[in-house]
């Protein structure tokens, strides 16, 4: 079997940013979780996903605004957006699927626990992560483990990793820890770019591989000299912010793979598709897990 693990927080916004608002009756914005709904949806009918959970930052502030202030904060976050995510978990449970809520953790963590729990069954063929996330590239594995952008159509086996980003997934916390991450909140360390980093990280995989002496490093000397003098000075923060973007593999998931198996739509999806003003998807769930006839 295939199981698709879906970051929900980036469907959510993608839906927000990516298709036209809607108002539900009572005059709520809800084209996200709209656009949440027939996304999943598409994956079931279309690309014949059988086991799926969806993970969400229910809260967007995480264990990691702890270790670092400067980390993403939902700050920033339009009102109309931040109010459709207990929204969107709620849909998403009412479709049938199962829906990992955050709050300590973040919703690729729990992505995370899952690839690293499910992949170790002899049962599953792959996993499926469905996102473009870089972070998440941490988490591919040869072909058993990809990620999946579904918006491009590309999927990124290990040597689609390397490809992309010119290190192996394994280092991909070393490459952010020196590039910086912008959507997460840190800044990398000064002068290295993903050029440098990757060709650094290709060569010793992870920051305390690096050799002190530059000149081993393969590059200019005099370019070599000056990142080696600015990963000295930040040396702290670079652990720090790969501690940032390693993704945790200890969530406290209860669900077991039989857990994951669609089994159709939930009853009371019908009357929440009544209050968002969209009935009419009712008519493409082909399944329903208490029988057609449901009220």
């Amino acid at each position: 079997m295939k199981i698709h693990l879906v970051d929900g927080t980036y469907e959510l916004f993608r839906s927000f940013y990516g298709a036209p608002p809607r108002r539900a009756p009572d005059g709520r914005e809800v084209g996200a979780t709209l656009g949440l709904l027939n996304s999943l949806l598409a994956l079931l009918t279309k690309s014949g996903a059988t086991h799926l959970a969806c993970a969400f930052d229910h809260v967007i502030e995480s264990f990691r605004n702890d270790l670092y202030p400067g980390y993403k904060t939902s700050a920033g976050i339009p009102a109309e957006l931040l109010a459709q995510f207990p929204l969107a978990e709620r849909a998403a449970a009412a479709l049938g699927v199962v829906v990992w809520p955050m709050r300590e953790f973040e919703a690729d963590d729990a992505l995370a626990t899952a690839a690293a729990r499910f992949q170790r069954l002899r049962s599953v063929e792959q996993i499926v992560i469905c996102s473009p996330d870089k972070d998440l590239a941490q988490l591919v594995a040869g072909d058993r483990v990809v990620c999946w952008d579904r918006r491009r159509e590309i999927v990124y086996d290990e040597a689609a990793v390397v490809e992309k980003y010119g290190v192996r997934p394994a280092s991909i916390p070393d490459w952010l820890a020196l590039v910086g991450d912008a959507a997460d909140g840190f800044p990398g360390v000064p002068g290295w770019g993903a050029k440098s980093a990757a060709w650094v990280l290709a060569r010793y995989e992870h920051l305390e591989s690096i050799p002190e002496d530059p000149r081993l490093w393969g590059l200019g000397a005099g370019r070599a000299q000056r990142l080696a003098e600015s990963l000295r000075a930040h040396q702290a923060e670079s652990r720090l912010y790969r501690r940032l973007a390693t993704l945790r593999r200890d969530v406290p998931l209860g669900e077991t793979v039989r857990d994951l198996k669609w089994r159709g739509a939930q009853a009371r999806l019908k009357a929440l598709c009544r209050q968002l003003g969209a009935k009419q998807f009712l008519d493409r769930v082909p399944r329903w897990a208490s029988g057609p006839g449901a009220a």
